[in-house]
């Protein structure tokens, strides 16, 4: 087992993309043998197995800082940051929470259990990084639910007038906890129904720079796009 050797992101740089791809495999089993007998968040967490190995594969957590929305999709960054026993042993289960914990790991930045919060409080961690003048990667997760948040809105209007680094990873599956209504879910549409190519962008008219990425669970996408925006 490859999941088994993952004691930290150092673990994960030094796998081939074709062991990532077995490690994701594993991580689904790890991740389906917990929420089964303990509950929890199953759709957010298995969609976004491969692109949670990615950002560790290229970035440099914690000195890199990720920022989950919700935190409903933050369990395969705990398996990939000393936690994944919890995922193993039944034993273990109630050792982690069911959302980002900073007294569980450093690689977690906040306590968070509501949506639409991600952006904002990464565009806090990215303004104080540049007061300090220090560097590193702010990277925040957000999925196509929460982004419709207004809390998520005022972060993007906030970032697209930042010019520093600022990484937004938007995971648009057209999924929700209920169907997603609203001019913002249009343009989504279009965006995924063009490969990103479409001229009417809801993030390049916030004053963004974008990157689309068609298979959200194809590793070696996933790299090169995350490679393509690191220290940018």
């Amino acid at each position: 087992m490859y999941l088994e050797k993952i004691n930290s992101p150092a673990d994960v740089k030094k796998l081939s993309v074709d062991e990532m791809t077995a490690l994701a495999g594993e991580m689904r089993k790890a991740l389906l043998f917990r929420l089964s007998k303990h509950g929890g968040h199953f759709g957010p967490n298995f969609g976004m197995v491969e692109a949670t190995i990615a950002m560790h594969y290229v970035f440099e957590s914690p000195k890199d800082k990720i920022v989950f929305d919700v935190s409903h999709q933050s369990y395969p960054h705990k398996m990939l940051t000393g936690r994944k026993d919890s995922y193993l042993d039944a034993d273990k289960f109630d050792d982690i929470s069911g959302y980002t914990n900073p007294e569980e790991s450093e690689h977690d930045l906040f306590n968070v259990g509501h949506t639409s919060t991600s952006v904002s409080l990464a565009s806090g961690l990215a303004k104080a990084r540049d007061l300090k003048g220090e560097d590193g990667n702010v990277i925040a997760v957000i999925g196509d639910g929460s982004l419709s948040g207004g809390e998520a809105l005022e972060g993007i209007d906030f970032a697209g007038e930042m010019d520093t680094n600022f990484i937004i990873v938007v995971n648009d599956n057209d999924m929700s906890i209920a169907e997603n209504h609203g001019g913002m879910y249009r343009n989504l549409k279009l965006l995924r129904d063009t490969d990103g190519k479409a001229e009417c962008n809801l993030f390049k008219a916030m004053g963004l720079d974008y990157v689309f990425v068609k298979d959200g669970n194809d590793i070696t996408s996933l790299i090169k796009a995350f490679e393509s925006v690191k220290d940018s």
